[in-house]
């Protein structure tokens, strides 16, 4: 069964942190209510969800993946790039405690959740604003012994990696290319979008389709034109918290510890 953790959007969210996009008012009933929409759709392609208790004095605490990396093999808690996210760590530690086998990321490592890419075997880590070399490779030395391949890349311009480059499949990513160093011979094919707003790439593919943020048709019609069907979601007021489609759940499937 195929697990999303998630988190409702906190009373705070006014003042979540922001690195490339201006502040702007966010609507917190509107933000929740989109949120809410986001779970539905997430169970309706047939993802188990789980809600963990809201963190109110947490302003970022929406955006659960950033607490954790979640293989077949292991579950790993991060260490986020903003001192003050480090406290969601626990509660997202404590519902994979039951998933998978434990690992974390510690000081002087950072690593958010939202600058790993999977594909395959394949572990993208973005170097940005959040994440250092040391969380890089101290991710590194925990998967490669089971058999994944990690490369980072540098990130520019945005957030994460994943505003930059998203996953349609295992071989096939949407690239923000001015915003991410790719690799000379990357071990994928590359959708180039244009430069521009963040979040352009941070798309989620699930259950045969690609979910798409609202007001992107161009980006929409760029997936199709490779043979995914879209699904648009309206995730105005999360946007300016710079939000994406992953950051918002942590997708795994589920099993216990054997």
């Amino acid at each position: 069964m195929l697990i999303a953790v998630t988190r409702p959007v906190s009373a705070s969210i006014a003042h979540c942190q922001l690195t490339f996009l201006d502040r702007q008012p966010i609507d917190l009933a509107r933000a929740r209510r989109q949120h809410d929409d986001y779970c539905r759709t997430l169970a309706e392609l047939g993802a188990h969800v789980v809600s963990l208790p809201a963190l109110d004095d947490c302003p970022d605490a929406v955006f659960v993946e950033d607490a954790a990396i979640v293989l077949d093999e292991i579950a790993v808690t991060t260490r986020p790039g903003v001192e003050s996210r480090r406290a969601e760590l626990a509660s997202v530690a404590e519902a994979l405690a039951g998933h998978r086998p434990a690992a974390e990321i510690v000081a002087p490592g950072t690593l958010d959740g939202g600058d790993v890419l999977r594909l395959g075997r394949e572990i993208c880590v973005g170097l940005s604003t959040r994440t250092n070399r040391e969380g890089a490779e101290q991710l590194r030395a925990l998967v490669e012994p089971l058999g994944y391949r990690l490369t980072t890349m540098r990130v520019t311009g945005c957030l994460h990696l994943k505003s930059a480059l998203g996953r349609l499949d295992d071989h096939t990513v949407l690239a923000d290319l001015p915003a991410v160093t790719l690799p000379a011979s990357p071990p994928f094919d590359v959708v180039a979008i244009p430069h521009g707003t963040p979040a352009f790439a941070d798309v989620l593919p699930l259950a045969g389709m690609v979910l798409v943020p609202c007001g992107f048709p161009g980006v929409a019609r760029l997936i199709e034109a490779r043979g995914f069907p879209t699904r648009a979601l309206d995730l105005s007021e999360l946007l300016k918290a710079e939000a994406g489609l992953t950051c918002m759940s942590i997708l795994f499937e589920g099993r216990h510890n054997a």
